[in-house]
């Protein structure tokens, strides 16, 4: 039985917020330009993609990311609200591939696609512990 049987294509999540001076190029070091920054785009885009299937899966598993093709197309100053959506396009073995697009209050602004793998959490957090103690010998 796959462990995202219960994630299909079709599922979407969201995730808004107002865009503050935390959220800006020069504040996050991608830029001298006081606009919504990439990166934070890009972190609203994982959030949708969380807030359409962590709830989905079953106890002591969670997705991380593990890749992004996205297009920042449009600049968002302080002060707008942003809201990112990602809508399950294909679910693949442990796979799940996302469609993002993010709108400011007039534009769309970014959109591409984003995959996330779903894990076992205690499986995982023991491979980061045996690469923690490999590197300290």
């Amino acid at each position: 039985m796959s462990i995202v049987l219960a994630i299909a294509p079709g599922s979407v999540g969201s995730k808004s917020i107002a865009v503050g001076e935390e959220h800006t190029a020069p504040f996050v070091g991608s830029g001298r330009v006081h606009v919504l920054a990439t990166p934070i785009m890009i972190n609203l885009f994982e959030a949708a993609a969380l807030a359409a299937i962590e709830h989905l899966l079953p106890e002591g598993h969670q997705s991380l990311g593990t890749h992004l093709d996205v297009t920042h197309i449009a600049a968002t100053p302080v002060g707008m609200r942003v809201t990112a959506t990602a809508e399950v396009i294909a679910v693949e073995g442990r796979v799940v591939k996302f469609r993002v697009s993010a709108r400011d209050e007039r534009d769309l602004i970014g959109e591409g696609v984003h995959d996330r793998v779903v894990v076992n959490v205690d499986k995982f957090d023991l491979r980061v512990q045996e690469k923690i103690a490999a590197c300290r010998k």
